[in-house]
């Protein structure tokens, strides 16, 4: 029943193969390298089909998703933070990776695996209600009104969102980019099964325990205004 289910989602998602981010090729330094080579068969996740979070992990914990982690500032201080929780990240930026997986090893953090696939593919293998949060930081604005359909939040990607958390559940959402800060709060407030946490069509205040990334810090140098959306999966 369970490899069924997989397989219908993976049809379902074969109807939104637009690319929705860009292959950034960056430069690994040695020690990034090293570490991919090195700590990947700790930290990754290489299987295919359905992924057991209570195997990857070693136990049970309130699982939290974090996609397109760049360079993992924000994920690596969440999960040094509570380590009553277990982190999974997914990040295609194989510098990213590298400089996470160094840090992870030199702080001694345990309770984070790292996806290296794309983000659609990783919910389709993700068990039904297992997340306790999904993080949206800063991801491809997608600037260009040609490539507005690239965006990651639109209505498939939503429901794929109420697939995968829990009742109760949160989406956090984070951006610098006014017009798509309002196109997200657009696609969410449509949805059904959400509900917004500042009040509907409005804002989040900044979360305090969100942590402050290189591209946030960019973003307000550069005079940008820094929106935070927060919605429950009801």
């Amino acid at each position: 029943m369970i490899k069924w289910q997989f397989q219908q989602r993976i049809k379902a998602n074969q109807m939104f193969s637009i690319p929705r981010y860009k292959r950034r090729k960056g430069r690994m330094i040695p020690a990034q390298k090293r570490a991919l080579e090195e700590l990947w068969q700790d930290y990754g996740i290489t299987g295919e089909g359905v992924l057991d979070p209570d195997a990857i992990f070693g136990r049970r914990a309130p699982l939290h998703l974090e996609i397109g982690f760049g360079m993992g500032d924000a994920l690596l201080e969440m999960a040094r933070a509570h380590p009553e929780n277990d982190y999974l990240g997914i990040e295609v930026y194989l510098p990213g990776v590298g400089r996470l997986l160094q840090r992870l090893r030199e702080m001694e953090i345990t309770n984070v695996r790292i996806d290296r696939r794309d983000a659609f593919v990783v919910l389709d293998c993700l068990p039904d209600h297992c997340l306790a949060r999904v993080y949206l930081f800063f991801p491809d604005p997608w600037a260009k009104t040609r490539h507005h359909k690239r965006r990651l939040v639109q209505t498939a990607f939503v429901k794929k969102l109420e697939q995968v958390l829990e009742c109760g559940g949160l989406f956090h959402a984070a951006t610098d980019w006014g017009d798509y800060a309002r196109h997200m709060i657009g696609v969410m407030e449509a949805a059904e099964g959400f509900i917004n946490q500042a009040g509907s069509g409005k804002f989040y205040p900044r979360p305090a325990e969100r942590p402050v990334t290189k591209f946030e810090r960019r973003g307000l140098r550069r005079g940008h205004e820094v929106r935070d959306l927060l919605y429950e999966r009801i």
